[in-house]
């Protein structure tokens, strides 16, 4: 009987013991997280600098597009539809140069978010092992957490985490 009441004793503080769950709201952990800030500014400014880069290169061909119009009339039919082909060749091959930078710069950019959120990942599992966490939880646009206590929400805690060491 001892033996019954010892193994229900046991089974009962088992069942007691309830998992350690907490949720993150990845928008907004991601939207304050200094480094990924700090990483779209960056890559903003390089975008920024290529649309200049593109504006610049466009206009000096757009003049270059008109003096050529106005060179061709003075020239043969045959002559003038033969720079125009390689005027168009050109305007191509500039256009693909500009593309190729642009992929480049998405790419890069990719690559490094991508990075971002690897570490953000390995955050919170190291926070949630260290914690005693048993599940976090993702939550916000996208997240499975459709709802969470207030209490459970690490959000707040883990961007400080982040940010800290960011600044390190």
């Amino acid at each position: 009987m001892k033996k019954i009441i010892l193994g229900l004793t046991i089974l009962t503080m088992s069942a007691c013991q309830q998992e350690k769950i907490g949720f993150v709201d990845n928008v907004k952990l991601m939207d304050e997280y200094q480094e990924k800030i700090d990483v779209e500014s960056k890559f903003k400014v390089k975008a920024e600098a290529l649309t200049k880069k593109r504006d610049s290169i466009s206009q000096a061909f757009q003049m270059e597009a008109q003096a050529f119009q106005e060179r061709a009339q003075k020239m043969s039919q045959s002559k003038a539809q033969q720079e125009y082909a390689a005027f168009q060749q050109r305007g191509q091959q500039i256009g693909q140069q500009l593309q190729m930078e642009d992929q480049q710069l998405q790419l890069a950019g990719q690559t490094e978010m991508d990075s971002v959120v690897s570490k953000v990942k390995k955050e919170i599992e190291a926070y949630g092992k260290t914690n005693g966490y048993s599940y976090i939880l993702g939550g916000g646009d996208g997240g499975s957490v459709l709802y969470g206590k207030e209490a459970n929400d690490l959000t707040d805690e883990i961007i400080k985490v982040l940010n800290d060491k960011y600044k390190q």
